[in-house]
């Protein structure tokens, strides 16, 4: 099995309803695990979080989400983004769709200055999306 790169995403409290989320922007398969699962934590109030889920597609997307413990420092959309690339223009537009509806846009999706349409938005969890959409080979 060759090495993936995939984002892990952590959120407090919303991991369930964001990776749910996911699977109807991209598809695929999730599973997800809590922390009563692991007996990762003592708090009762953590037992029904999401220690650790998995998103899969079909066409080889890996996406993991996690609760980050009351314990934890959280700060959601400082640390991290997510990039989509490829050439595929009705798949890539497709997702930014579904992200950008009720989401933030901070940059519409269009021609940028290297050629390619590209475009950010923030979607409704706080997750900052980059969508790069190149030329057909």
């Amino acid at each position: 099995m060759a090495t993936r790169l995939n984002p892990y995403l952590g959120f407090r409290d919303t991991a369930r309803q964001a990776i749910d989320f996911y699977q109807t922007v991209f598809g695929g398969d999730v599973t997800r695990s809590t922390f009563a699962e692991f007996h990762a934590s003592e708090d009762p109030a953590e037992q029904d979080k999401i220690m650790h889920s998995t998103l899969t597609t079909d066409n080889g997307l890996t996406l993991m989400a996690s609760d980050t413990p009351n314990s934890m420092d959280y700060k959601p959309g400082t640390n991290y983004s997510v990039s989509l690339s490829g050439e595929d223009e009705d798949e890539l537009r497709g997702y930014w769709d579904k992200l950008a509806d009720r989401g933030t846009v901070t940059m519409p999706l269009e021609k940028a200055p290297w050629g390619d349409s590209f475009g950010m938005v923030n979607d409704q969890f706080g997750v900052t999306w980059m969508i790069n959409i190149g030329p057909s080979q």
